[in-house]
């Protein structure tokens, strides 16, 4: 059996750095890193949220590729295939439940962000679709596009108001 890792150890701590190294958590065992700035709030504009990163992959993709990495360096380790299994168990479960997390970050992640296309931009859920899949480039580029095709919407915020209702004459 040889495991083939999908990127050079070096690229791997190079993404690695960038990210924020975690204390031990025994609910969040395998998690060893996160993202270093926080996600604005929900209601904060689109284009603030694509430039301070909320919308970025997720932290949990370059955590696989070290996991996969030190699977690899034990079965170097241990030529025994009984050995080695017992060797990587914790190593096994972690990226699995690194993997879940990482399919939940990335599935929320477009949900949201599509919805927040949609309320930003006067266009329909298959204008979106579409789109999404014609146009390339970054986040910013397609930010562009929609503005200059759609248009925005004239609501000047999406935060729910507070206090009571504006009278009607």
């Amino acid at each position: 059996m040889t495991m083939r890792e999908p990127y050079p150890i070096e690229v791997i701590e190079e993404k690695l750095s960038h990210l924020q190294k975690l204390n031990y958590n025994r609910f969040f065992w395998w998690r060893r890193w996160t993202r270093k700035g926080k996600p604005l709030h929900k209601y904060s504009p689109l284009m603030d949220k694509i430039k301070n990163g909320d919308y970025d992959d997720s932290p949990y993709r370059w955590q696989i590729y070290y996991c996969d990495w030190e699977i690899q360096q034990k079965y170097q380790e241990f030529p025994d295939r009984r050995e080695w299994a017992e060797a990587t168990t914790i190593d096994r479960n972690r990226r699995r439940r690194l993997r879940e997390d990482h399919e939940k970050y990335e599935r929320e992640n477009l949900v949201q962000l599509r919805k927040d296309f949609l309320n930003t931009f006067r266009m329909t859920r298959e204008d979106y679709e579409n789109d999404v899949l014609e146009v390339g480039g970054t986040l910013e580029e397609f930010y562009n596009y929609c503005e200059m095709r759609y248009g925005r919407n004239n609501r000047p915020t999406t935060a729910p108001r507070r206090g009571r209702p504006p009278k009607i004459k």
